[in-house]
């Protein structure tokens, strides 16, 4: 009886410890950074810290059911890649029946909390990140880096999520924190295609531009899109969102991430692509960062 129920509770861990890598918790925490950096951004009054911690909760599981939808839908394309053949659906720790129950399950919440306690704005602003990040986005890749362009849709709708929590109304404020993060995307994903260019050609993925090659090409399409980040940091001190500080901030990291991509143009090997990877990862966070500091 005790074997029985050691055999009960280790298969109930397995199966939760599937469940909790599906969601790609880290990926879904930079999601849920940037919704409540938009809320924290809009609000003009004391912070209500239970409405942020609705607004962090209903934006994990939405990010995390889709993510499980394109697991659910690569399922078989992960075993072919080194990096995701040991996911839960490939190695078979979980099933594809379970998988879509916890895309209902977590999506119904989600859904429950901005109809509760936010609006109906907020709720299908992040039903449709959803829907084209999980059935438009995952089928895309394997078409062409038109996937990257359609990707960058659901990838910068957070921080507008965020405002229309706060605020309930579209504008020009949300609509720039949208194109900030909008535009960022196109630099961040093609470095990481990149550096995982091999790894994905195994799947059939084509997400490079430039005819799907690494080199200058691509090089300069990912310098183009990041020019964009310049005049876009000090749209929102023009707008009045934030001050002239972190505009500075926004601009000199922006020049720093176009740097990395003369570094790239120039080398156009996977080292400097990785570096600009891991920049890229830096310049979101440290911009949204200053302009919510700048904002106090």
């Amino acid at each position: 009886m005790i074997a029985t129920e050691a055999s009960v509770n280790l298969g109930l861990a397995s199966k939760l410890k599937a469940i909790f890598e599906l969601t790609k918790f880290r990926l879904s925490m930079t999601v849920v950074f940037s919704a409540c950096f938009g809320y924290l951004l809009a609000i003009e009054k004391p912070v209500n810290w239970l409405n942020l911690a609705l607004l962090a909760m209903a934006g994990f599981l939405t990010t995390a059911a889709a993510n499980i939808v394109n697991q659910i839908k690569e399922k078989d394309l992960d075993k072919l890649m080194r990096r995701t053949a040991k996911r839960p659906l490939p190695t078979g720790r979980i099933s594809v029946t379970e998988a879509w129950w916890c895309v209902g399950v977590f999506l119904f919440v989600a859904m429950a909390i901005f109809l509760l306690f936010f609006n109906q704005k907020t709720a299908a602003v992040a039903f449709l990140s959803f829907v084209l990040y999980g059935f438009v986005y995952t089928p895309l890749k394997r078409v062409g880096p038109v996937a990257v362009f359609v990707g960058a849709f659901p990838g910068a709708f957070p921080p507008m999520i965020g405002w229309l929590a706060a605020t309930n109304q579209f504008g020009w404020e949300p609509g720039i924190l949208f194109a900030i993060q909008f535009f960022w995307q196109f630099p961040h994903f093609w470095a990481i295609a990149w550096v995982a260019d091999a790894d994905y050609r195994k799947a059939g993925f084509k997400l490079l531009p430039a005819q799907g090659e690494k080199g200058f090409d691509t090089a300069v399409r990912i310098m183009i899109y990041t020019l964009f980040l310049l005049p876009l940091s000090w749209v929102p001190l023009e707008l009045g969102m934030t001050g002239v500080q972190s505009a500075v901030v926004a601009m000199v990291c922006g020049v720093l991430f176009l740097a990395q991509t003369f570094h790239l143009m120039s080398k156009q090997t996977d080292k400097a692509a990785l570096q600009m990877m891991f920049g890229s990862f830096l310049y979101l966070p440290v911009v949204q960062i200053a302009f919510l500091l700048d904002k106090i």
